[in-house]
Order: structure tokens, then C-alpha cells, then sequence
């Protein structure tokens, strides 16, 4: 993701719930830029259109340069709270950066292809933390898991990264594992046991 969006956005110096849920209703998100470098909290608001638009496109790890009142800064997002019933942004954090600095994010992991005939697949981590320049942070990092066999595991180690990206966690976490069809069938069959027998508990007390 070498490319950023500038997104103006306008100073916020009011705060507490009323104020914020007005700003909502008007179609704005409020938000506040924190870092290393900066001296306090910056407070803003943004467009929510706008910000949709970025994470649609660049995902959680997005790089935006925010134009507050002609005054650039550099930012990553770090975290966007979610309304959960329009799941409309709400709130979100930004991370003030630095061209060339590189920084610590989880980057999704995407497979491909097809198992083995006979197998069923299962991802044991959406997530790997890698290390990345804050203009080269992956999207996402994709591993094929084309013809793989009944006890096959795919590890962080095995990820290519991309370039200007080091892997952060460790080589032998296990991201994906393969199994026999029917070892997933017993224990989605155990499953609708437990949850069918729970309410016959609740019936003898």
C-alpha cells in the first residue's frame, strides 16, 4: 500500500456525547491523532463518507494525511469504533508516522486454492503481525493451500513476505491446519449435542 489519501478535516475543540452525537448526525466522525511526536492529543473531526471510502479501500491499516486547517499530518489508522447496529464509524484512533519509519501491524492472512479431496481446512489465525514500512504495509498476505493433505500445517514461517516487510510473530505459529472431513463432522455433530442438551439442563433445576 505505498499510495495515501488527504482528506481535510476540521479541528474539534468541544467534547462529551451530545457534542460528538451531533457531529454524527451531521455526517462527520470525531477522532483524535496521537504518537511519539506529538506534544497532546489532536483533536478533529472528519467526513464519514470519506473515511468509509479509505477503509473500503485500504482496510484497517490504512495511511491517511489528514489536512487540518492547511496544517498536513501523517497518520495509520489504529482503531475504529463501529455503531453496532449501522456499523457506521462511530470514533477513530490515528497513529501520527513518519515517512521511512517502519511499524508493527496485524496483516491479514488470505489462502487460496484447494485442499486435498477428502480434507477440510482450518484457519487458525486471520492475523499475522509483521513489521513494515508505514508506506509499503501489506493489504494482505496470500499463501495457496492448493492439493495440501490430511495433517498438513501451513506456519507463519512458510508466509512470503512482501517487500519492506519482516515477519514479527513467531515462525512456528500455526496459521492453518488440514483435517480429515469427517474429524470436522464429529466435532460439529458434538457441537449440536452440547447445545441441544443444554436447555434439558436448565428444564431439571
Amino acid at each position: 500500500m505505498a499510495d495515501y489519501t488527504t482528506i481535510a478535516a476540521q479541528p474539534r475543540n468541544e467534547f462529551g456525547k451530545g457534542f460528538a452525537r451531533r457531529l454524527r448526525v451531521a455526517g462527520q466522525v470525531p477522532g483524535v491523532i496521537y504518537g511519539v511526536d506529538v506534544e497532546a492529543p489532536i483533536h478533529f473531526s472528519i467526513n464519514r463518507l470519506e473515511l468509509h471510502a479509505v477503509l473500503r479501500a485500504h482496510g484497517v491499516n490504512a495511511i491517511i494525511e489528514l489536512d487540518i486547517e492547511g496544517e498536513k499530518h501523517l497518520t495509520m489508522i489504529k482503531h475504529v469504533d463501529q455503531n453496532v447496529l449501522t456499523l457506521n464509524a462511530d470514533h477513530v484512533d490515528l497513529l501520527a508516522i513518519k515517512r521511512g519509519e517502519k511499524v508493527e501491524v496485524e496483516v491479514p492472512v488470505v489462502l487460496t486454492g484447494e485442499t486435498a479431496p477428502g480434507t477440510t481446512l482450518v484457519q487458525d489465525a486471520d492475523v499475522v503481525l509483521v513489521e513494515a514500512d508505514v508506506l509499503s504495509i501489506p493489504e494482505e498476505i496470500t499463501f495457496s493451500v492448493e492439493g495440501l493433505d490430511v495433517d498438513s500445517k501451513v506456519l507463519a514461517g512458510d508466509l512470503a513476505m512482501p517487500a519492506n516487510t519482516s515477519l514479527v510473530a513467531d515462525t512456528d505459529t500455526v496459521i492453518a491446519s488440514v483435517n480429515h472431513e469427517e474429524v470436522a463432522e464429529e466435532a460439529e455433530e458434538t457441537e449440536g449435542e452440547d447445545s441441544e442438551e443444554a436447555p434439558a439442563a436448565e428444564g431439571e433445576e
